[in-house]
């Protein structure tokens, strides 16, 4: 898998180039004075979204990761982070408003119980998805409805230990792709495939496959992520957020 670094912390000012796709990672575990300073920069509408929030962690987790958002943005572009206004496509998949668009950076974000992973790119489209490790949902019934028949052979011939890792390296790649076409789930997930086999290298199958490159990576432990890309030219480089 083409890699450039571990995960490190960049310069105030990252730059993106055509080559590489940056994914970050983030706890949104956030500090109080953190956590005030991110809300700070939402717009009025991503406030009224939090405020809807029933249980504080999950509103304060939507405040850290629209503010981290904003913030990784805002030092790309070189723009205060609360400037920044937002579009979002038939599937809520979100881009910047014409105005912010110099250059023009696509980006995806996810997160999954406290951690997030963000992806930008440079002039082409991109998806990211992140899940921790969880065996309690990685029954049939969840695999048997959304893997292809190629992917349930693989998942069941894993061995036991291996199953729910395996599981979840299907789950994020073919998210990650859907993600990056910006379709949702208007894509039938059995219609292509992935690899899931732990340690194998990621392999994505589709009909517009020669458009698109896969890369998996590990966020945190027991947790998988990946992110998908339009075309073959490109490494990953893995950066971190800290406050």
């Amino acid at each position: 898998m083409p890699t450039l670094d571990n995960w490190t912390v960049p310069p105030k000012h990252p730059a993106l180039s055509s080559g590489v796709v940056h994914v970050w990672r983030a706890s949104l575990e956030c500090e109080p004075p953190v956590l005030r300073r991110l809300e700070a920069t939402l717009c009025s509408t991503e406030t009224a979204r939090a405020a809807r929030f029933h249980f504080p962690r999950d509103r304060n987790h939507f405040i850290a990761a629209r503010g981290i958002l904003r913030a990784l943005l805002g030092a790309y572009l070189r723009k205060p982070a609360d400037i920044l206004r937002f579009n979002f496509g038939p599937q809520d998949k979100p881009s910047l408003e014409a105005q912010d668009l110099s250059p023009r950076v696509n980006f995806n974000l996810s997160h999954s119980h406290g951690l997030a992973v963000y992806a930008f790119a440079l002039g082409r489209e991109v998806g990211v998805d992140v899940e921790l490790i969880r065996p309690e949902f990685t029954g049939d019934d969840i695999a048997e409805r959304y893997f292809s028949p190629r992917e349930l052979a693989e998942l069941r011939a894993l061995s036991r230990n291996l199953r729910a890792e395996g599981f979840f390296n299907c789950w994020t790649r073919k998210e990650a792709y859907v993600k990056a076409r910006g379709e949702g789930l208007q894509i039938p997930l059995k219609d292509f495939d992935v690899s899931l086999i732990p340690g194998e290298p990621p392999v994505l199958e589709s009909s517009d496959g020669p458009r698109w490159s896969l890369r998996s990576f590990e966020p945190a432990p027991r947790y998988v992520g990946a992110v998908v890309a339009e075309g073959k030219d490109w490494q990953l480089r893995k950066l971190e957020w800290l406050p």
